[in-house]
């Protein structure tokens, strides 16, 4: 047992393997989540919030936009948004898909622009950790198809991938090559200081996968592999998001290069803990565990403190 760590070492200390002075814990919420949190706790700050309540939270950086003014309701790809109330909180529904019309990479290439690393300022980043420097540092990383599904539509971005493949490759490699200078811009930044790169794409639905292996060798895993091959040359671990049931493609994923497997949603067909601990447990850290659908926002106290030490129990053995 370590003696008194930083959020920052706790990371560390499971991603390699040792053992932590406590578990180390995350927090993910929406904003109205996390303000009547801090309105309830009394907390005047985001990190005033993390040290109450013992979070080794990560820190998220990114670039500062300073290309043309963008509408409040689009974002640099020219997709628009609304935003739909669903009574205790806001999301923001993409309405507008500016590449819904074509119907071939030549009309892309013919009518529409794609946003470049030169519309970002990158000098702001190393501000951002300031007074952070204890805790795990984020940046960089790719989630290219979640953007293609707004660039297309999403009936229309599934039906691509067996219509139209070429545009699906054509899209994808311009996405990626985005988000792969954008990653190494972040590094560039503050190099040796960002620990990890989010590196995602939601490939499972409650059953089962949301497209065939054979779909996610083809389009995403050679794209997402030079992403995580990127993060491993600077040290940096690759934290690897899909929700569902992706049992039958994590073997992959491992084989790719993902550290963390994020977010382990037990419930969904396939996931089983016990299972994926003993299959997988040495080969990749488990970050997550706790049900999001069920548990936290219909489970009463116990059945969240059950979880918790259900998670611990089952995902604790030989660290990670």
């Amino acid at each position: 047992m370590e003696d008194y760590m930083t959020p920052r070492d706790r990371w560390l200390a499971v991603l390699e393997r040792r053992k932590p002075d406590r578990v180390p814990m995350d927090y993910w919420g929406t904003p109205e989540t996390t303000e009547k949190l801090m309105k309830y706790l009394e907390c005047r700050s985001l990190k005033e919030l993390y040290e109450r309540l013992h979070i080794d939270a990560v820190i998220t950086v990114s670039p500062k936009y300073v290309g043309p003014p963008i509408p409040a309701d689009s974002d640099i790809y020219g997709c628009r948004y609304r935003d739909v109330n669903y009574g205790s909180g806001v999301y923001r529904e993409c309405v507008y898909h500016p590449l819904a019309e074509y119907k071939s990479v030549y009309e892309i290439k013919k009518n529409y622009t794609w946003p470049t690393v030169d519309l970002f300022d990158y000098s702001t980043i190393p501000d951002q950790i300031v007074g952070w420097e204890d805790y795990p540092i984020q940046g960089g990383g790719s989630e290219p198809f979640l953007i293609y599904k707004n660039l297309r539509g999403q009936k229309q971005a599934y039906v691509d991938l067996i219509v139209n493949p070429d545009i699906v490759h054509y899209c994808l490699d311009k996405l990626f090559e985005f988000c792969y200078e954008n990653t190494k811009l972040i590094y560039e930044q503050i190099p040796d200081k960002i620990m990890l790169s989010y590196v995602a794409e939601d490939f499972g639905s409650q059953t089962g996968l949301l497209y065939s292996p054979s779909q996610i060798k083809e389009f995403f895993l050679p794209r997402m592999k030079r992403m995580i091959d990127l993060a491993h040359h600077h040290g940096v671990y690759v934290f690897f998001h899909s929700d569902g049931s992706i049992r039958r493609i994590i073997p992959d994923m491992i084989e790719a290069g993902i550290d963390i497997l994020n977010p382990i949603q037990w419930r969904s067909r396939g996931m089983d803990r016990e299972e994926l601990k003993r299959e997988f447990g040495d080969k990749v850290v488990f970050h997550g565990g706790m049900d999001n659908q069920q548990t936290l926002p219909f489970g009463s106290e116990e059945d969240v403190r059950k979880e918790v030490r259900d998670n611990i129990r089952i995902l604790e053995g030989d660290g990670g």
